[in-house]
């Protein structure tokens, strides 16, 4: 039986990529902690293609970086399903969600950018997407990629 969330992914047209362990740090991909789900940064990849290589405000403009940051955060929801056994419905609520954008020294619409990932969990879980965010622009990121998303969620007990 396919759950409520996977319903509402299919309804809406969105495809979760492969949720691929980490090329170079020896971390997990997600960590389930109690009732808390702690996901690890990802980045802009498309099973294996990473994408988005390079700094929003050079390279990317906003709108494409929120497009990366939406690209990040579908990775974090498929490490988010890998770790729940498929089960997207055990989640009660993204609790937070932490974008941390590879930026120019002058821009300043980093939250803009994150965006893209925070209105994707709203998509998703609807009022439980609501969550709050931390938000940095920072001047090097992992593979060059202009950004990466990691969150927290409360399972279902």
């Amino acid at each position: 039986m396919t759950g409520i969330i996977e319903e509402r992914l299919a309804a809406l047209g969105i495809a979760l990529p492969e949720a691929r362990e980490a090329r170079v740090a020896k971390i997990r991909g997600a960590n389930l902690a109690g009732r808390i789900l702690y996901v690890s940064g990802q980045v802009p990849q498309w099973n294996g293609d990473i994408r988005f290589i390079g700094k929003v405000g050079a390279d990317f403009t906003v709108a494409e970086g929120r497009e990366a940051a939406r690209l990040s955060a579908l990775n974090v929801l498929a490490h988010a399903r890998a770790a729940l056994g498929g089960d997207l419905d055990r989640i009660e609520k993204v609790a937070k969600l932490r974008g941390y954008v590879n930026a120019t020294e002058d821009l300043t619409m980093v939250a803009e950018v994150v965006n893209g990932a925070s209105e994707l969990m709203v998509e998703v879980f609807g009022e439980a997407g609501q969550h709050a965010r931390t938000v940095a622009g920072v001047t090097v990121m992992p593979f060059g990629v202009a950004i990466e998303v990691e969150a927290e969620f409360l399972i279902r007990g």
